[in-house]
């Protein structure tokens, strides 16, 4: 008890510190807005403002970054790696705004972690996905530095990486539940029933290719899963993205077919998200070097960019329907707003300086003018987007 009530005095004093410190990106935060603005039409920069950094993590690649929605200075990120050949131990860190300088919650996995999700009526649960086809609860409640909960061989766990997971609302017991998707072509349900993880399949993905087994046998492949969604409204109604560049519009009333599908690209779907404004659109992203934002009753793209390298993570914002932004392997920002130019971006920045690392995530902030963006050696960079990125709508 003692020992607690010193840690809770410490962590006062090391946040005040801190402000002191950062006091210069403090005051940028909260009161900069660039003036020259004014003088550049419709552009907009991006100001850079902390970098989170963390001893252990400098090895790892950043796989997954998602803002906490009821505390909106917190964020956890993911670490693992993309490259397979070298695949080691895993991290998830809670950091907060309010101190840049060390994590406020840390967790180390045995396999990198590679998605991860804060459920939106508890956000003291974080939902992860590892490398090894697991997926885990964590309590921040009561930080153990284990998970509280965790699936196993013997209970549904996925045969290949997890890419994607996504908390739904609590089902008719109230019992927390979330879907996962995996390269191995499933997507599961998973529901927390008295402490412990109740797996169900919802949807096999099959590929379009037949293989020829032993002895003339027809086997049917399976499609891999890279990324999905749920509709903001229409709660059965979800998207999948997949290795081989098709989106599919799937139901969890039907687990046998598709509602549609679409043929987004050529390559990866590496991120899809629905628009949470336009109830109707959706945005996805590439290694073709595409990001392209469709009407889900329409079978072709309603906007198309070439970006010229591929792209990691596309994200719309949380403040105008019309603003989404994207990060390139090249290490840029890419900002557009579709109500003041539909052709380009309003803004193409350098996030990321070295020249063997790549960004791989980006994320607006829900309350704050700012985005976070990830890269390949586990730096964040949080930035802050000028006047001219941020216009809101005018009310009709």
């Amino acid at each position: 008890d003692s020992l607690s009530k010193v840690a809770k005095a410490a962590k006062i004093a090391e946040r005040m510190v801190n402000l002191n410190t950062f006091d210069d990106v403090v005051q940028d935060f909260k009161y900069f807005e660039d003036a020259s603005d004014e003088f550049r039409g419709q552009e907009g920069t991006l100001l850079p403002l902390w970098k989170f950094q963390y001893e252990k993590t400098k090895k790892l690649a950043v796989t997954a970054i998602s803002w906490n929605p009821k505390y909106s200075d917190l964020f956890a990120v993911g670490y693992g790696s993309y490259d397979f050949m070298k695949q080691g131990h895993g991290m998830l860190l809670l950091y907060t705004l309010k101190n840049p300088s060390f994590p406020e919650y840390s967790f180390s996995s045995e396999s990198g972690v590679m998605c991860l999700d804060f459920h939106s009526d508890h956000p003291h649960l974080v939902a992860v996905g590892f490398y090894d086809g697991n997926v885990a609860i964590y309590n921040l409640k009561k930080p153990a530095s284990q998970p509280r909960y965790k699936s196993s061989a013997k209970s549904g766990k996925h045969t290949e990486p997890v890419w994607q997971v996504k908390w739904q609302k609590d089902d008719m017991d109230n019992n927390p539940n979330f879907f996962s998707v995996s390269s191995d072509g499933r997507i599961v349900s998973w529901t927390l029933v008295k402490n412990e993880l109740v797996h169900m399949d919802v949807i096999k993905l099959s590929g379009d290719g037949m293989m020829q087994g032993p002895e003339g046998l027809q086997l049917q492949t399976l499609g891999s899963g890279t990324s999905f969604d749920f509709h903001k409204k229409i709660d059965y109604l979800f998207l999948v993205g997949t290795e081989d560049g098709k989106i599919y519009k799937c139901s969890k009333n039907y687990s046998s077919q598709f509602l549609d599908v679409f043929d987004a690209h050529h390559m990866a779907v590496d991120s899809i998200s629905w628009n949470p404004f336009h109830l109707k659109v959706f945005i996805s992203c590439s290694s073709d070097w595409t990001v392209k934002i469709w009407d889900h009753t329409v079978k072709t793209p309603m906007f198309v960019y070439d970006l010229c390298t591929a792209v990691g993570d596309v994200a719309w914002s949380a403040y105008s329907s019309t603003v989404f932004a994207a990060v390139t392997i090249d290490g840029q920002a890419h900002v557009f707003d579709l109500n003041v130019n539909k052709l380009e971006p309003l803004c193409i920045q350098q996030v990321v300086t070295r020249k063997k690392n790549k960004s791989t995530h980006i994320q607006f902030n829900p309350v704050y003018p700012i985005i976070i963006v990830g890269d390949e050696l586990g730096l964040i960079t949080c930035l802050k987007l000028s006047p001219n990125l941020r216009k809101m709508p005018k009310v009709k």
